[in-house]
């Protein structure tokens, strides 16, 4: 059985959630990313910020990204896979959800990030199951608007 762990990017880049949406938007820029996870000081997650979160939520909302926390975007329980869990256990949550990015945890702990891409590579998912998937998470999370 393939794992989470198989086929995460390992080594997923915080940002704190004390730190600015500009600092997020910039780290985003430098790794050529689209989201991030936000971790506490204890280094556990406590959600995922996306550009468009920093666009629509802070930005467009006539917020200031250069003093607005992460942590104000981290919104609810953030969803995320055990790093044993199995590939089909992943496209199933990641469907149910409606996201394109799924921490994936070990020990109460972040060890990697699976999305779109990863599962569509890694060789064990249908062209069914891809099409399944993208078609849940197209129009957004299940939990927002727009």
């Amino acid at each position: 059985m393939t794992t989470a762990r198989e086929i995460m990017h390992p080594d997923a880049t915080c940002i704190g959630a004390n730190q600015t949406l500009q600092d997020a938007a910039r780290k985003m820029r430098d790794l050529g990313v689209g989201a991030l996870p936000i971790c506490g000081d204890d280094d556990r997650l406590q959600g995922i910020i996306t550009d468009r979160d920093i666009v629509v939520r802070c930005v467009a909302a006539g917020s200031d990204p250069a003093t607005t926390p992460a942590s104000q975007l981290a919104q609810g329980k953030p969803f995320y896979v055990d790093a044993g869990a199995g590939v089909d256990e992943v496209l199933q949550s990641m469907s149910e959800h409606r996201i394109k990015r799924m921490p994936v945890i070990e020990d109460h702990r972040l060890v990697g990030m699976i999305s779109e891409a990863d599962l569509a590579s890694c060789g064990k998912l249908s062209e069914s199951q891809m099409s399944q998937l993208v078609e849940a998470v197209k129009s957004g999370p299940a939990d927002r608007v727009g």
